[in-house]
């Protein structure tokens, strides 16, 4: 199994992978060279590719691993799933060396006809994908997956209705729709019982939670249930869109310890007019009051920001407007990613587009900032103790055990291998040049 893009993918992939291991059949991990290369030591029979197109890299990176992966075996049988598989599924079908496109609805009954397709040497590959846009409800795996993972995620929601325009993700994903609220009790009671201490909730429009549910119910009514409940020792929460990201489910993270105060908000533009012209719900002085109420509120709190960079129409005005927005706010790291035309959406027809090489230079801008909140925030907990979750393997160039706090610092501890898949109390001792946080056990 290869898995391009995001956590909804790595969980969806890990599902497949579980069934499969279920029915007998042994997952094999295909090497990487250099991120996305396939090594030609270990050859699969099976290549399930799942695979990513919310920017142009991710599409020509999915192509490039389809062709690798037939590189490495010509005699395997080759499936492509995933958002690409979803939204382009003929040019898929057109490389040769494809047996079968698999769209989303399609995905979860991999495992039941994998075996019973033929291997296309010389035809055109086999197609099923459906209209995602026409698909209502939640669809999930039959089996919680059981992966390697420290901190397993757990999709809960799926689709997107907010139709931001430069976004292609509604259209691979389709609607909102969620998983029913007691079924997600009941997976995060079975990872306990499976012995993990941490779960990722995650989902394409986490915040959106809920609001397509009979009753209606929301992501604050859930995390209500996980903690009166005490199904698990700690739960994060992946990216939150800032409307959604309310004043309750904040409050909640302050007295309930098993909460991460850890909140990954996309910000996307600090200009007003590009915000505007992205459809985002937002104008920047609401960003800022939440960034500082968040702060405020958890100052211990990490917060995270998803910046896009170059969209069309951002001028050397708004991109400073971003640059001064994020600088002037207490955020703790930024994703930064250039803007991606993507066909189909409505961005993909503005004419205003901004200079290759401007976007890759305020790209590079935004990234120092990062890297000096990213620094800034690690140094402010020098001497302080915290909660860190130990990871099951060890960090690869020193040695040492690796573990994740609460408000996701990874950190680095000299340790025996008894106190993996732990939660230890760690005071953080130093931070190096290169951004790597070192503790002591307590």
């Amino acid at each position: 199994m290869i898995t391009l893009g995001c956590k909804v993918n790595q969980y969806e992939s890990e599902a497949i992978e579980k069934v499969l291991s279920d029915m007998g059949h042994t997952p094999c991990d295909p090497r990487w060279i250099n991120g996305q290369r396939l090594s030609q030591q270990k050859v699969s029979d099976v290549y399930i590719i799942n695979t990513c197109t919310v920017t142009r890299k991710a599409a020509m990176q999915s192509r490039q691993v389809i062709r690798q992966a037939i590189r490495a075996n010509p005699d395997a049988l080759v499936i492509v799933t995933g958002c690409y598989a979803q939204t382009q599924p003929e040019v898929i079908a057109d490389i040769c060396g494809v047996d079968f496109v698999a769209g989303h609805r399609e995905k979860s009954r991999i495992p039941d006809f994998i075996f019973s397709l033929p291997k296309n040497n010389d035809t055109p590959a086999m197609m099923s994908v459906q209209d995602i846009g026409r698909e209502t409800f939640f669809q999930d795996m039959p089996v919680t997956p059981i992966g390697s993972r420290t901190r397993p995620f757990l999709k809960i929601q799926d689709g997107c209705n907010a139709c931001c325009t430069y976004c292609i993700v509604p259209y691979a994903r389709g609607k909102s729709r969620s998983m029913p609220q007691e079924q997600v009790l009941n997976k995060i009671s079975e990872l306990k019982d499976n012995g993990y201490h941490e779960t990722v909730l995650t989902g394409i429009h986490l915040g959106a939670y809920g609001q397509d549910l009979f009753p209606q119910t929301g992501l604050y009514e859930l995390l209500l249930q996980i903690r009166d409940r005490e199904l698990i020792d700690r739960v994060r929460l992946s990216s939150m869109e800032p409307r959604e990201l309310n004043d309750k489910i904040i409050d909640l993270a302050v007295g309930w310890e098993g909460f991460c105060p850890h909140f990954h908000i996309p910000l996307q533009s600090g200009d007003n007019d590009i915000l505007r012209k992205m459809n985002r719900p937002y104008q920047r002085e609401y960003f800022r009051d939440l960034v500082l109420n968040i702060n405020d509120t958890l100052p211990h709190a990490a917060i995270g920001l998803d910046c896009l960079i170059g969209f069309p129409g951002e001028t050397n005005k708004a991109f400073h407007s971003t640059y001064k927005l994020v600088e002037s706010l207490p955020v703790s790291y930024l994703h930064v990613f250039p803007f991606s035309p993507r066909e189909g959406t409505p961005a993909w027809n503005y004419s205003d587009k901004v200079e290759v090489g401007k976007v890759r230079e305020r790209c590079r801008v935004m990234r120092s900032l990062g890297n000096e909140k990213k620094k800034r925030c690690y140094e402010k907990f020098a001497g302080k103790q915290l909660s860190v979750l130990v990871e099951q393997n060890r960090e690869l160039s020193t040695g040492m055990l690796k573990g994740m706090s609460s408000n996701y610092i990874p950190v680095l501890i000299d340790g025996a291998d008894k106190l993996k898949n732990s939660i230890q109390t760690v005071t953080i001792t130093r931070v190096s040049e290169n951004l790597m946080v070192y503790g002591n056990l307590k």
